[in-house]
């Protein structure tokens, strides 16, 4: 017969082993958490450049950490560094490389369908990030341009001219960081930047004033072409200039084939329907993390996700 979990997590970022660890260390036995990918924390170690300042509070807002976590401002190094010793501490079990096909509901109990078996479970939540589906432009991007369009880090070489897309924190240390190496030019369809973090935005500053990077604010691409193996991109004020690469850091969107596989209910909107514990329509389906919340990106509220959830899932037995 097959082994019953008593909570099966889908999702190996920080709301998936918030959720893990503060069930373990409320009692909660019988944990496992699925992760297609081949370690936890994939949002962090593929769009966070390497030495990434993580805070615990979030775009200027004070962040209480509810459970047992003691999570810190740090790097992205220590941030996972710290994740590595959690889940090894607690003795989570944890399959990788495993990719969810479906999971259905069947009396009281869970069926998760997946690439590496068949498990059940009393619980389970569902804890995926955005950023496995980046947005993508409203205009199309040639096939004979996919491997010069990056929406991470991967494949940038040294002497680029390199135009990164975007108005957020990963845009502008994207920009920075690339800016020591190549060419680098950031655009942005606002007149200025709002959304960086204050040290990013004067970052940012810095290497304008000192003639280390470009930027062109209050103008929209609406088309790239391929010209001679490079892009070349066309603004909406009738300009057009050609790059080696270009980097889009323009976020991420929920996932929603995948929540419809996991049978989790969306509202009109598309959004996932869920209560003040963060459990969905069908009891014992859960969702924490980015998908929870419409802004996305703060580790210390996916942590506390984590929390509330283990704490109503004991509440239950």
């Amino acid at each position: 017969m097959n082994e019953i979990y008593d909570l099966i997590i889908v999702g190996g970022g920080p709301g998936g082993i918030g959720v893990a660890v503060e069930s373990k260390i409320l009692g909660i036995k019988k944990i496992m958490i699925i992760e297609k990918g081949c370690n936890h924390s994939q949002t962090i170690r593929k769009f966070y450049k390497d030495q990434k300042r993580v805070d615990k509070d979030w775009q200027g807002k004070s962040v209480e950490l509810l459970g047992n976590i003691d999570f810190k401002d740090g790097t992205k190094e220590s941030t996972l560094n710290y994740f590595d010793s959690l889940l090894d501490n607690h003795l989570i079990e944890a399959k990788f490389n495993c990719e969810v096909d479906s999971v259905k509901k069947e009396n009281d109990l869970f069926m998760i369908v997946t690439t590496c078996g068949t498990f059940t479970s009393k619980n389970i939540v569902i804890s995926v990030g955005k950023m496995g589906k980046p947005n993508m432009p409203a205009y199309s991007i040639p096939l004979s341009l996919k491997t010069i369009v990056n929406f991470n880090l991967d494949r940038c070489g040294n002497g680029e001219s390199i135009l990164v897309v975007g108005g957020g924190d990963s845009a502008v240390e994207y920009a920075c960081e690339l800016s020591k190496t190549n060419e680098v030019t950031l655009t942005y369809r606002r007149d200025m930047l709002t959304r960086p973090n204050p040290t990013n935005q004067e970052m940012f500053a810095n290497f304008l004033d000192d003639d280390l990077l470009s930027a062109k604010f209050g103008v929209d691409i609406v088309a790239l072409e391929n010209e001679r193996g490079k892009a070349k991109v066309f603004f909406d004020n009738d300009e057009s200039e050609v790059y080696d690469r270009i980097i889009y850091a323009i976020g991420g969107s929920t996932p929603l084939d995948f929540l419809k596989k996991c049978a989790i209910a969306l509202n009109e909107k598309l959004e996932p329907i869920f209560d003040e514990n963060y459990e969905t329509p069908t009891k014992g389906l859960y969702i924490a993390g980015d998908i929870a919340f419409k802004s996305g990106g703060s580790i210390a509220i996916a942590l506390n996700h984590g929390h509330k959830i283990a704490t109503h899932i004991l509440a239950k037995v």
